[in-house]
């Protein structure tokens, strides 16, 4: 299966960045796409609450969503929107940090909410808390496809390994971990965790990241990792691409799946243990 990650350098402009990825959606269609990824919040990226406040939508409303579902209802594709800022009804104000699965028909096949808040400090100068501004989903989320069952997961979740054992063992084939990933934890972490998800589950791990310094009209911009990856379940990296943003192509075999099980089934040999105390 013929398959596109966008790599993206989006602002803190929502209507900049869906016309910029329409455009880049179509010409991965163009390429023979059926199934596009975006990564973790492609319609804005800002450090700023109170800008997000004034630009962010409820899902009913959201341009970003509206204007992708048209593109993959356009091009019969499938479109993983790694996610999006969206507003909730949560009385604190606080907002949905949400994947959404698009179908071929402009459907929408699934939604997960980010469940681990990024809450770190990474340098004395570079501190995040996601949580101040977004509240944390509760449920993991398997997706039914016609060529794979997929895990949805974002970004700071691949740190939790019992989230992906729990997706492997509810039958997910592909882990999809969309993301704008710290330039320091990047360059520290990423590869490791992402080869780590795919070989202890032996699932394909697809993983479209924002990339370089994102533009900011009035507020304080942030750098992001790029480096989108795609591995494979044996723990290869089929794909890496780097810090520009692009369309990236890539084919998706799922006999590759059954394949690295047969080899090393580390799944059906998991087992209950007690302590420790």
């Amino acid at each position: 299966m013929r398959c596109a990650i966008l790599q993206l350098n989006a602002s803190d402009d929502p209507k900049a960045n869906l016309e910029t990825t329409l455009e880049m959606v179509k010409d991965a269609a163009g390429q023979g796409a059926e199934f596009v990824l975006t990564p973790e919040v492609t319609n804005c990226v800002s450090m700023s609450r109170k800008h997000q406040q004034a630009v962010l939508a409820h899902e009913d409303e959201d341009a970003t969503l509206a204007g992708l579902r048209g593109a993959a209802r356009a091009h019969g594709i499938w479109l993983l929107i790694g996610s999006l800022g969206l507003k909730t009804s949560d009385p604190d104000g606080r907002f949905a940090n949400r994947s959404i699965l698009v179908g071929p028909d402009g459907g929408i096949a699934a939604r997960y909410d980010k469940i681990h808040m990024f809450d770190v400090q990474v340098t004395p100068e570079e501190t995040f808390r996601e949580s101040d501004g977004y509240r944390p989903g509760t449920r993991a989320v398997l997706a039914e496809t016609p060529f794979a069952r997929i895990g949805m997961t974002v970004c700071y979740d691949m740190r939790f390994p019992l989230l992906y054992s729990a997706l492997a063992n509810a039958g997910a084939e592909v882990f999809t971990v969309p993301a704008a990933f710290s330039t320091v934890t990047g360059a520290a972490h990423w590869h490791s965790l992402l080869r780590t998800r795919a070989i202890e589950a032996g699932c394909f791990v697809i993983a479209p990241a924002q990339t370089g310094e994102h533009a900011s009209a009035a507020h304080k911009t942030r750098k992001t990792y790029g480096h989108s990856l795609v591995v494979s379940p044996w723990g290869e990296v089929l794909l890496d691409a780097g810090e520009e943003p692009g369309v990236y192509m890539f084919d998706l075999d799922m006999g590759q799946v059954a394949e690295a099980r047969r080899r090393v089934p580390s799944l059906a040999n998991a087992r209950t243990f007690d302590g420790p105390e």
